[in-house]
């Protein structure tokens, strides 16, 4: 479930315009392929912290050096191309991507302290892997203490994640989205409206509810907005969140909460829009991530999710198909290949397409 967690963590971050311009402009990503064999690539380094001691010459000790060096030449051919650099502040916000949502809300995915001093250790790992990748220790959001930690996360998640997902940059729907397609060849469970949804669930999104309690909280801050006015009265969602502390944001038109409109929760807009498989992977979501809470459930997932990275690793069947044997393979320490596919914008996103049986199938059986 930490996997999890950075995954939709991952999503919310692509949100950071100073950060989704080095991706795009780096074009190791913006394909079905090149984001498949980056992002899996990703998953495995971090893997690989996790697995080997972090000493000199060690495999997670080449892992960091790899990927620091890989931050300054995308930096650099950023800088060349005018386009920005990977500044402390990006890897800062980076880092949020893969511990910010475990954290905050770690109920959301069955995640339990087993011994005390759990959270501790883990905070330092990430305090230690920021530091290794080139953070400052005046920017690396994980500090002396858990506790310290978890409010430098909550007012990140406020002032920059929140109001950046309300309003994502341009590019931001494909870049998610070919990265989430990537990541169901080798987990067929991904369903890429679902993760989208669940991650500005997760970011305290105007109108992005899960639980019945969610929605009853939410009409009671509508109500509190309207005040006097009638009920019919649309509500500006960015007067329900902070303003956002970082530039880029494209300018457009308000986005109104209507106050009846979340009566129920099929009624609501944002969660009318998905499909009933997305919506069907939510309602898993739900059940799996109280699973997780209990022992057999731990065991049976974590089992689970080894298994899968040992197909990640020496087998990932499915990319087999879709891209052959040997492209298919990832070797941590060779770099993602480039392709020219340009980004489309996010408005050809708002034009639903039925997605293939097969693929609707196989997610539901696996």
């Amino acid at each position: 479930m930490f996997s999890t967690s950075m995954l939709i963590g991952l999503v919310a971050v692509f949100a950071i315009p100073s950060i989704l311009k080095v991706l795009v402009g780096s074009r190791r990503s913006s394909s079905l392929y090149t984001a498949y064999r980056r992002y899996l690539s990703t998953l495995l380094h971090t893997v690989s912290w996790f697995e080997h001691e972090l000493k000199p010459n060690s495999i997670s000790w080449k892992s960091l050096y790899a990927v620091r060096s890989r931050h300054l030449r995308a930096s650099l051919a950023s800088k060349l191309k005018d386009e920005g650099i990977v500044s402390q502040r990006d890897i800062a916000l980076t880092q949020f991507g893969f511990i910010g949502f475990s954290v905050l809300k770690p109920d959301r995915f069955g995640i339990r302290q087993m011994q005390p001093g759990d959270w501790e250790a883990y905070n330092h790992f990430w305090k230690t892997i920021g530091f290794m990748i080139g953070l400052e220790d005046r920017y690396n959001i994980c500090r002396n203490t858990i506790e310290e930690t978890r409010q430098v996360c909550q007012l990140l998640l406020e002032r920059v994640f929140t109001p950046c997902l309300e309003n994502v940059p341009e590019y931001y729907e494909h870049m998610a989205r070919v990265m989430l397609d990537g990541f169901w060849t080798v987990n067929p469970a991904v369903n890429e409206d679902a993760v989208l949804y669940f991650t500005r669930y997760l970011a305290d999104v105007p109108g992005y509810i899960y639980t019945e309690n969610d929605r009853i909280t939410f009409q009671r801050k509508l109500k509190a907005q309207l005040k006097d006015k009638p009920e019919s009265t649309g509500v500006d969602s960015t007067t329900l969140i902070c303003k956002a502390e970082v530039k880029g944001l494209p300018e457009r038109s308000p986005r109104l909460l209507y106050l009846h409109n979340y009566d129920s929760i099929e009624s609501v807009p944002e969660y009318k829009q998905i499909s009933w498989w997305s919506k069907y992977k939510l309602g898993l979501a739900f059940l799996v991530s109280h699973w997780y809470s209990f022992y057999l459930g731990r065991l049976y997932f974590n089992l689970n999710f080894l298994c899968s990275l040992i197909f990640m690793k020496y087998f990932p069947y499915v990319a087999f198909f879709r891209f052959g044997i040997k492209a298919s393979l990832i070797d941590l320490f060779v770099e993602s290949p480039a392709d020219n596919t340009k980004p489309k914008v996010n408005a050809e996103y708002n034009k639903k397409n039925s997605r293939p049986w097969y693929i609707s199938w196989l997610t539901i059986l696996w």
